[in-house]
């Protein structure tokens, strides 16, 4: 757990953050002192935040879509009064198959959220972090990438191509906003362990014909540590990416992969 000072009374919005990953990460800002907003597409995911993490407020809203992310951003101005943190988290997994066999839909849909959406929400959120940093606060950007967005992986080019745009975003956006003080980092988790992790396995399993255990193992052992990523694991990095310990950390791809050489 963080110290609750770390981030005290910094107003932090996490995409997608009402339950997986997001929602892991939501809490460790909040436990570091942060006032927390988060979107989800899912309104029963919403309403269970309340018991999961009473202190944060929840906004249905798909942020490949212009005016609901304009309308998620009015309520972050009227209930946080400001944004400091923006985490970039929302993303699908998209589909799993060789090429040629992809749907032009499914493609477009993978894109459009994880990252088309992250610029979306940044593109608003840039004018919002410029008057914090102004103010001497931490502004800073979190995007979520992927292990898949720096080597590669069979299978999965829709999801590979969109979180490698997620790097070029991050590293570009980096270098515009560094003179404005707002810091800009992409996470690379590797396998993390979970429900969306477990339909690509499955779904790989029966694409090549294999034993669900077998392709379960190659993942799990995909890792120089030989494990898959927690949510909580990926939480912890995007608190610090966003805190004064990373106060000159910024354009930077942060491995949250257990050294992960190659992805199959």
């Amino acid at each position: 757990m963080w110290k609750n000072d770390l981030l005290a009374g910094q107003r932090v919005l996490v995409t997608a953050g009402a339950a997986g990953i997001g929602l892991e990460i939501s809490r460790a800002f909040a436990e570091a002192g942060a006032r927390v907003m988060v979107c989800d597409v899912a309104q029963a995911s919403l309403d269970a935040l309340a018991a999961a993490l009473p202190g944060a407020s929840g906004r249905l809203a798909d942020v490949s879509d212009a005016l609901q992310v304009q309308a998620l951003f009015k309520a972050v101005d009227n209930e946080l009064g400001g944004l400091d943190i923006l985490v970039n988290n929302a993303g699908v997994a998209g589909p799993t198959g060789a090429v040629e066999t992809l749907d032009l839909a499914d493609w477009q849909r993978t894109l459009d959220v994880n990252i088309t959406g992250a610029f979306l929400c940044t593109r608003l959120a840039v004018p919002r972090l410029r008057q914090s940093a102004r103010e001497g606060r931490q502004a800073a950007i979190v995007n979520l990438s992927s292990a898949a967005g720096h080597l590669g992986m069979p299978g999965r080019s829709a999801y590979s191509a969109s979180k490698w745009a997620v790097i070029g975003f991050t590293k570009s956006l980096a270098l515009e906003l560094g003179a404005d003080g707002i810091r800009v980092n992409a996470i690379l988790p590797g396998a993390v362990d979970g429900p969306r992790i477990r339909d690509v396995i499955a779904a790989k399993a029966q694409a090549r014909g294999l034993p669900l255990e077998d392709v379960t193992r190659s993942y799990t052992h995909q890792a120089a540590l030989g494990r898959m990523a927690t949510a909580r694991d990926i939480a912890n990095m995007a608190v610090f990416a966003a805190s004064p310990l990373a106060g000159h950390v910024t354009g930077q791809e942060l491995a949250v992969d257990g050294l992960t050489q190659a992805l199959s």
